[in-house]
């Protein structure tokens, strides 16, 4: 595989580091920095209480955003005016070079917010924001704030009043909206009533329909069912085809999702030579497999088309060992202590204590987009919990895509889900971040690293001896990691080249093995998130390439788990920063 644009990302980092001479390096300039950082997230807060909440600020938890036209102007103000006053009263030749990686990643994100207002408008485009306001935002008292409990209820309270308001500007300014979204956003808004009908209650611990929030949430129900009929009966019948965002702001827009230093069509060519890789690696593990599932029959044809069907015909015997539906939160659940004493007794890193992840069962009203999710605990209330959801298949599915689903999440799968998702994934990734000592670093963390950590922690534990050398299980890895692979070249293909739904189940299907259900949900996840499918590839090469260079520098003297800490104690920060900064903490040489 090429390298070039990976080794160019940690060069531009490099050169950001290294472009102004120190001359203050008492720390004051940071500090001027973290201050200027704590007011901006103070407006911010105020502006934005929803916000506030999910980042773990519980200072505007009785309030809802404004979130009209009006109000929604005035924040795209404030953030061009910030990023102002950052040019003008932050000197980056003052700045420590942490300070000055923390100086890039908040400026960045200011101008990425900026585009983003500037460039699309979901409250007209998308009507599933508006879910984050109605229900997200009381969901998230009740499972992750840790203020006391009466506090935390009567802020839910105090929302589930202000929300009708969402649903008016709702109302007002939704226009014609991709269908797919629409559609995504009937089914999580009647998943919404549902919560105000039942969850809110198991939640705050009152039968349903009793106690002091019952009055609230049975008026917001009673909206939020007639929501939804105008979503059908209105917004679905003037909905349009039109979900691609073209080439020329995918390209900018992925620029800013990776914040990794290259190009869309680098990703492409990186993520293509690398899918054809790990195919033929999966049809090597496919072919030792091959006589234990279909004793006595004739390998197929050693060519690019028997080699698929080969694969294709393991991984289906492979899933035939799966759970159902009422059992496949329980079966993850099940996963996790062996994994956890894997990391233990193979010092991968240390674990986070105390542990504060729970596995649940997917709210309704958050499903829609991926089968699994990790809720964390938030940066500034990080003794909140933090959630491990799984979506078993919606009741209204069919027999025949629900048992597809199944399939694909096969009990191997689920090992491979629970590792990316929680255990050393996502969940122990965050629990460090959590405590970098960095606000900025705390609050704007990087998609791009947070995926990548997750997938190359698959692969990782694995080669580490996690199954004990299970083929089955290995090939499951790889078939997931090729779905990551792929939704990089599915993410560009859809939103620039024209891609039609054929062809994108083709790619799935046919080319990443992936079941008919895992491929239907996956194309409209594609059509609904632009530029979020390439991070899960780009942070994984980052990553890889980071242990390798780093590895073979250091010789008998790495570490694994001193590596795996050093690069987790940074903060969740774009990859290009990584190389400096992991070098640094390891006292290895630079690049």
């Amino acid at each position: 595989m090429n390298r070039r644009p990976f080794a160019k990302a940690a060069a531009l980092a490099a050169c950001l580091l290294a472009s102004a001479p120190t001359l203050a390096d008492d720390g004051a300039e940071d500090a001027r920095l973290d201050a200027a950082f704590d007011a901006y997230l103070k407006e911010l807060f105020r502006r934005e209480p929803a916000t506030a909440t999910a980042l773990g600020d519980h200072s505007h938890d009785d309030r809802l955003d404004d979130v009209s036209p009006e109000a929604r102007r005035s924040n795209l103000d404030f953030q061009k005016a910030t990023l102002d006053r950052l040019g003008r009263e932050i000197d980056p030749a003052k700045l420590t070079p942490a300070g000055r990686v923390d100086l890039d990643i908040f400026r960045r994100s200011l101008e990425a917010s900026i585009w983003l207002r500037e460039t699309f408008d979901p409250f007209r485009e998308d009507p599933r924001v508006y879910g984050d306001y109605v229900t997200n935002s009381v969901y998230l008292l009740l499972t992750q704030s840790t203020l006391p409990k009466e506090i935390n209820r009567r802020n839910a309270l105090r929302r589930i009043q202000e929300a009708p308001r969402i649903l008016e500007v709702a109302r007002r300014t939704i226009g014609r909206a991709p269908r797919v979204k629409v559609e995504t956003a009937i089914r999580q808004a009647e998943g919404a009533v549902a919560f105000y009908k039942n969850d809110l209650f198991l939640l705050a611990g009152d039968k349903p329909g009793e106690g002091d929030l019952a009055e609230a949430a049975a008026k917001l129900a009673g909206d939020l069912e007639s929501y939804v009929e105008f979503l059908r009966s209105d917004v679905l019948p003037r909905s349009t085809e039109e979900w691609r965002i073209g080439r020329e702001k995918f390209v900018k827009k992925l620029d800013y999702e990776l914040d990794a230093g290259i190009t869309a069509d680098e990703v492409l060519a990186e993520a293509e030579a690398e899918a054809r890789r790990v195919e033929a690696e999966m049809a090597a593990f496919a072919r030792h497999l091959w006589a234990g599932y279909f004793p006595g029959e004739v390998v197929p044809p050693d060519d690019e088309a028997g080699r698929r069907e080969m694969t294709r015909r393991v991984l289906a015997r492979i899933g035939d060992d799966h759970g159902t539906a009422e059992t496949l939160v329980d079966d993850a659940r099940a996963t996790v202590a062996r994994i956890k004493d894997f990391i233990r007794d193979r010092k991968i890193l240390a674990l986070p204590e105390p542990d504060q992840c729970r596995i649940i069962e997917m709210p309704e009203f958050m499903r829609g987009n991926s089968v699994a999710y990790l809720n964390p605990a938030p940066p500034l209330d990080a003794r909140g919990g933090s959630e491990y959801a799984i979506s078993p298949p919606p009741a209204d599915w069919t027999p025949e895509r629900a048992e597809s689903l199944l399939r694909e999440y096969n009990r191997a799968m689920l090992q491979i889900l629970t590792i990316h998702e929680a255990y050393p994934g996502h969940y122990v990734q965050l629990e460090y971040s959590n405590r970098c000592p960095s606000p900025i670093r705390k609050v704007l963390s990087s998609g791009t690293f947070a995926e990548g950590w997750a997938v190359y922690t698959e692969q990782m534990m694995l080669d580490q001896g996690f199954g004990e050398g299970d083929l089955p299980l290995r090939l499951q890895q790889l078939k997931f990691y090729l779905r990551a692979v792929v939704n990089a070249i599915l993410d560009r293909k859809m939103h620039c080249d024209g891609m039609t739904d054929d062809e994108a189940r083709e790619l799935l299907v046919g080319r990443a093995f992936q079941t008919d259900g895992e491929a239907t949900g996956k194309i409209i996840r594609a059509k609904q998130s632009s530029c979020q499918l390439s991070t899960y590839f780009v942070g994984r090469t980052a990553f890889v390439r980071l242990r390798r260079s780093i590895q073979r520098e250091m010789g008998e003297g790495f570490d694994l788990a001193r590596y795996h800490e050093a690069v987790l104690g940074e903060g969740t920060i774009p990859v290009k920063h990584l190389p400096r900064l992991v070098r640094a903490r390891l006292g290895v040489g630079a690049e």
